[in-house]
C-alpha cells in the first residue's frame, strides 16, 4: 500500500515557519468564518428540520416546515412576488443608472472629485433614516414628490398607501443608494486603456460605437460583479420594507419581503425551525440564481484570453 506523503514535512525549516506565520495571522479570520458563518449556516439548515421557539429544545419533525411553506402558508406566494418583482425592476435600473453617473463623472472637469464625493455620501446614510426620509418626501398629501407633481396640474400617486405604487416608490428609494455601484464603474471605467479609444476614433468610431464595442467589453468584469452583488441585495432588502410596511407588509402586504416574513415568523411567532426553512430556501435561490449569472457569463464577459 503506497505510503501517503505529508505535505508539512517536505517543506524546509524556513518555509515551515513561514507557512506557520501565514496560518497564524489568518487564523482570525478562519475562526470569525468558522464561528460567524459556517456554523450558523449548518445550524440553520439544521433548525429548518425542526420545531423550534427558542424557550424549548428543538423538535425534529423532517419536512414538514417545508411542506407547510409550498402548501399552508398563505404569506408566501405575495411575499415571493414582491421579492422578484423589486429584484427585477430594481437590479437593472440601479445598473442603468449607476453607470450612467459613473461615464458623467468620468469626464474631466475641475470640480470632478466634489461630485464623485457627493454622490456616494448618501449610500453612507443609515437605512433606517433614509427610509423615514422618504417616507416623508413621498407623503401622499404634504410630500415634496406630490408637491412637485401637483405643480404640474398631474394628481399624485398614494405610494406607500397604495398597494399598485408602493413597490415602485420602495425601488425609486433603492436608487438613493447607487453611489457604491457608481463607484465600482468609475474605477473599471478609468482602467479602460485611453490607446483603445484613440485608435477607435482615428477609425471613425463614434461616440457610441466606442462605448459599446470597447467601453462595454472592457468593464464586463465590472458589470458582472455589481450585478451579482446587486441581485444578493435586492433580494436580502429588509429595514426599509420593515419600516415602511411593519411585519403585516401593508398596504395588503404589498411590502412584504421574504426577509421580512423570516423575521416575522422568527421574531414575532417564535417559529425559528420555520423561519430557518424559509431563510435556507432563500439562500438556495439566491445561489441558483448567482450560478446561473456565473455560468452565461462566459457569453458577455470579456477576458484577456479572448
Amino acid at each position: 500500500m503506497p505510503s501517503i506523503s505529508n505535505p508539512w514535512s517536505e517543506l524546509s525549516p524556513i518555509n515551515r515557519r513561514k507557512a506557520f506565520t501565514g496560518l497564524l495571522f489568518t487564523l482570525p479570520w478562519i475562526i470569525s468564518m468558522l464561528v460567524l458563518v459556517i456554523y450558523p449556516v449548518l445550524n440553520t439548515i439544521y433548525l429548518s428540520f425542526t420545531e423550534y421557539s427558542v424557550l424549548t429544545p428543538p423538535e425534529w419533525v423532517g419536512l414538514a416546515n417545508y411542506e407547510e411553506i409550498f402548501t399552508k402558508d398563505l404569506s408566501m406566494k405575495p411575499a415571493v412576488y414582491n421579492s422578484l418583482y423589486y429584484a427585477l425592476l430594481s437590479v437593472p435600473i440601479g445598473l442603468f443608472l449607476s453607470l450612467l453617473l459613473a461615464l458623467l463623472l468620468n469626464l474631466r472637469s475641475v470640480s470632478i472629485n466634489v461630485y464623485r464625493t457627493l454622490f456616494y455620501l448618501p449610500s453612507l446614510v443609515p437605512p433606517v433614516a433614509a427610509t423615514l426620509t422618504f417616507v416623508v418626501m413621498l407623503d401622499p398629501r404634504a410630500g415634496l414628490i406630490n408637491t412637485v407633481i401637483r405643480f404640474f396640474g398631474l394628481p399624485g400617486p398614494a405610494w406607500f398607501d397604495d398597494p399598485l405604487w408602493s413597490k415602485p416608490a420602495m425601488i425609486i428609494m433603492s436608487l438613493w443608494g447607487i453611489g457604491y455601484l457608481t463607484l465600482i464603474f468609475l474605477a473599471g471605467l478609468q482602467d479602460v486603456p485611453v490607446s483603445l479609444l484613440e485608435a477607435a476614433e482615428i477609425d471613425g468610431a463614434n461616440i457610441w460605437q466606442k462605448f459599446w464595442h470597447i467601453t462595454i467589453p472592457m468593464i464586463s468584469n465590472v458589470i458582472l460583479f455589481n450585478l451579482v452583488m446587486n441581485v444578493i441585495w435586492s433580494f436580502q432588502v429588509f429595514t426599509q420594507a420593515l419600516v415602511i410596511g411593519g411585519t403585516t407588509g401593508s398596504p395588503l402586504e404589498s411590502t412584504l419581503m421574504v426577509m421580512v416574513l423570516i423575521y416575522r415568523n422568527a421574531f414575532r411567532y417564535f417559529k425559528m425551525g420555520y423561519a430557518s426553512a424559509i431563510a435556507f430556501l432563500m439562500f438556495l435561490v439566491i445561489m441558483g440564481i448567482t450560478l446561473l449569472i456565473f455560468r452565461t457569463s462566459d457569453a458577455w464577459v470579456y477576458s484577456e484570453e479572448d
